[in-house]
């Protein structure tokens, strides 16, 4: 468990993702549940932007089916005809994680910031158009049309994601990575809670299918509430602090 610089920061359950990531899609109820817990912050790994970025193949295709059987099994998430047969066998399509990944930096440019979690809501709504609707995320007018869909007009999108993917999407994926590296994280998705100024990776792969499950678990990892003057609220097992 890291220490981190401040002891003030608010809890956050920090969010590990690729938009790409099979694995991250079938732990999308688990971040669902988990909002309804605390604060979760996305960070977006670019596991195939820039020189990782890969166009649509048999090669590609074989690899992720079995992949995505077993993701479907073990969460429960469904994967759709329009990926499975129209997507994953288009050989025009590239799969680059820089452009949804600004858009979500662009979301939350337009929407107040990360607190206000709409980022997070485009992120949903992304994995389920790439594997259900076989939609190409990567493409800047399907990402405007999502967009619109959570009611942010284009044209001030559209800026806020050029601006995004130039200036924000690089320095984004690098501090992802270097937060990897601090909390040990092997791949996508990770979780890790920020509490009382320090960092504890949280597992989550017990928990696939079970999204109540994962945010009892997340719950009981929160530190106890305290009244402003640092007491804790609640009853004792022979007294009650009132």
């Amino acid at each position: 468990m890291e220490r981190m610089e401040h002891d003030m920061t608010p809890t956050t359950l920090h969010y590990i993702h690729d938009p790409f990531c099979g694995w991250c899609y079938g732990a999308a109820p688990l971040v669902k549940a988990a909002r309804q817990v605390l604060p979760v912050l996305a960070h977006g790994g670019g596991m195939m932007a820039g020189d990782r970025r890969v166009q649509v193949s048999a090669s590609l295709r074989d690899y992720v089916r079995p992949h995505d059987l077993r993701i479907q099994q073990a969460s429960g998430q469904p994967f759709g005809e329009a990926y499975r047969d129209g997507l994953l066998r288009d050989t025009t399509a590239v799969l680059d994680s820089a452009l949804p990944i600004a858009a979500m930096l662009a979301v939350r440019q337009l929407t107040g910031g990360a607190a206000q979690g709409q980022d997070l809501d485009l992120l949903s709504r992304l994995q389920t158009a790439h594997y259900v609707n076989g939609q190409q995320i990567s493409r800047p007018e399907v990402l405007v049309a999502h967009a619109q869909a959570l009611g942010l007009e284009a044209e001030a999108f559209e800026e806020a994601l050029a601006h995004a993917l130039v200036h924000e999407a690089g320095p984004h994926i690098l501090a992802t990575r270097q937060l990897m590296a601090r909390i040990g994280a092997q791949g996508f998705p990770s979780f890790a809670l920020e509490s009382q100024g320090r960092l504890m990776p949280v597992a989550w792969q017990g928990f696939l299918g079970d999204p109540a499950g994962f945010a009892a678990h997340v719950a009981g990892l929160l530190p106890a509430q305290r009244d402003p003057a640092g007491e804790p609220l609640g009853c004792g097992p022979e007294s009650c602090a009132l």
